[in-house]
């Protein structure tokens, strides 16, 4: 008895949310989405009961989480990126026998994603409420409760838990019956949030510092002195400081980089074979395989470190040295797990500056060449892993142009002869593309942006926003053209 056969009546029977019987109109799509991302919004400021505000060891992931720290979506979308991660190891591999063009098999692939979903709640959730101080009950609520401290912990357990399925669900609400991807909107939601705090906030409030705007109006009333003009203070103060001179200008620059690399691309030219004059071109741009790639690189990265926060709570001072040494804030300071960390902010590599940790230019130097090693050479493995498995490869592809009744002119209509010419084209496209995602992520780090956002979440924002407006007047084409529906399927 093959597998699927002996968990088709649990795979059949996960909850899902039903496709719509016909067509949705754009408005009602906008709608669904808008009280979705309220929805959102709303649960990520819903802090959870009877839990210590511990230290956010993944800070620096949590815009490419969409997360909020000690939260109900305090697990954000990891256990979604995970289970993929996982779900396309599988399916890449040829391990799991489903054929996702068959409807029985699409309800298994479907029904095992939630699965795995759930699975990655309780291997992440739990962890971090029973190890590590991620988020350390309070012991006060388990004296007005009347019960031991363990039963707070496991009621923080189920409440993450909880946000990690309303999440789930969240997402594919969106997918079916709103405009893009849920897991996209998360990250596009979480990043605007700081790119704004970032532009306008307001020092004393919730702790926050000035914002871009608000220190250059301060500058213009006269509150805030820079010192004498072109001294290495008034400089530091304006690139660095509360002016973020070189934040605002990476950041431009990242969203006017990725939006003409979103219109570079190799253009294959196609003709109709059954009607006459009916050309078009299939474009292979240069950003091929978006950049879902790097939101694989680093959910490993922060997995890799979640497990080294783990390692160094349970073994203590008995934990190796050279595997990581950590401080009192729980932030990795020496050892493998430092070098493997990525670069978030000028301050960790500027040795020049101070604020380094006292560790030596070397050392600060090999962290930032294994970081740019780690995304430029996972970039492009995890690029061409993307288009292999979600059938943008040539061979998917030929099949896709030649069953739509197109052809490449001057060659014959044979999907082995179309899958050599585009083998020219697209998996050296989405190694090139891969790894220049990486560089700018790096790059993006390095130099720093407004609100602190990572280069990656940053360079997500930027490509998910483009994709959804090109979503958005596809959609608007077909509401005034209902006969478009047949071509966009």
């Amino acid at each position: 008895m093959s597998w699927k056969t002996a968990a088709e009546p649990i795979l059949t029977r996960m909850p899902v949310v039903a496709r719509p019987d016909k067509h949705v109109s754009f408005r009602r799509k906008l709608a669904w989405t808008a009280g979705t991302l309220l929805l959102y919004f709303f649960l990520s400021n819903v802090y959870l009961f009877g839990a210590n505000q511990g230290s956010d060891v993944f800070g620096q992931f949590r815009s490419i989480l969409a997360g909020g720290q000690g939260t109900l979506l305090h697990l954000g979308i990891g256990p979604i990126v995970t289970a993929s991660i996982v779900l396309q190891l599988l399916s890449g591999a040829n391990l799991l026998g489903l054929d996702t063009s068959d409807p029985r098999d699409q309800i298994l692939y479907q029904g095992l994603q939630k699965l795995l979903v759930v699975l990655m709640i309780f291997l992440t959730g739990l962890p971090m409420v029973f190890a590590g101080g991620f988020l350390p009950a309070n012991p006060q609520v388990a004296q007005a409760l009347g019960v031991p401290l363990v039963a707070v912990k496991w009621l923080i357990f189920a409440q993450i838990a909880v946000g990690g399925v309303l999440i789930l669900f969240m997402d594919e609400i969106i997918s079916k019956w709103g405009v893009g991807s849920g897991v996209g909107l998360f990250i596009v939601a979480g990043v605007s949030q700081k790119l704004v705090g970032g532009l306008v906030a307001v020092p004393g409030l919730a702790g926050q510092q000035n914002g871009i705007l608000t220190f250059w109006v301060k500058i213009i009333l006269g509150d805030i002195p820079l010192g004498a003009p072109l001294s290495m203070t008034w400089i530091q103060s304006l690139l660095f400081g509360g002016g973020s001179l070189l934040p605002l200008f990476t950041t431009l620059l990242i969203f006017a980089i990725v939006v003409y690399a979103e219109s570079v691309r190799v253009e294959i030219p196609l003709s109709h074979s059954r009607v006459k004059g009916g050309r078009g071109r299939f474009p292979v741009k240069l950003i091929y395989a978006s950049v879902m790639p790097m939101i694989f690189v680093r959910a490993i990265q922060s997995n890799i470190q979640f497990i080294g926060r783990i390692l160094s709570s349970q073994l203590g001072e008995t934990m190796p040295m050279w595997l990581g040494e950590y401080n009192s804030n729980g932030q990795v300071i020496d050892g493998l797990f430092y070098y493997v960390n990525p670069i978030q902010t000028p301050s960790q590599w500027m040795w020049w500056a101070g604020g380094v940790g006292g560790h030596e230019p070397w050392q600060i130097m090999l962290r930032v060449s294994i970081d740019l090693a780690i995304m430029l050479i996972g970039g492009a493995i995890f690029s061409i892993f993307w288009v292999e498995t979600a059938d943008m490869g040539p061979e998917a592809t030929a099949n896709q142009i030649l069953g739509s009744g197109m052809q490449i002119p001057g060659f014959r209509q044979n999907p082995q002869v179309v899958e050599k010419v585009l083998e020219r084209y697209i998996p050296q496209v989405a190694v090139l593309g891969g790894a220049l995602v990486g560089l700018l992520a790096v790059l993006a780090n390095m130099l720093g942006t407004i609100g602190g956002v990572s280069g990656t979440s940053l360079l997500l924002t930027v490509s998910i926003t483009y994709k959804l407006y090109e979503e958005i007047a596809e959609e608007q084409l077909m509401e005034m053209h209902p006969m478009m529906r047949q071509l966009f399927n």
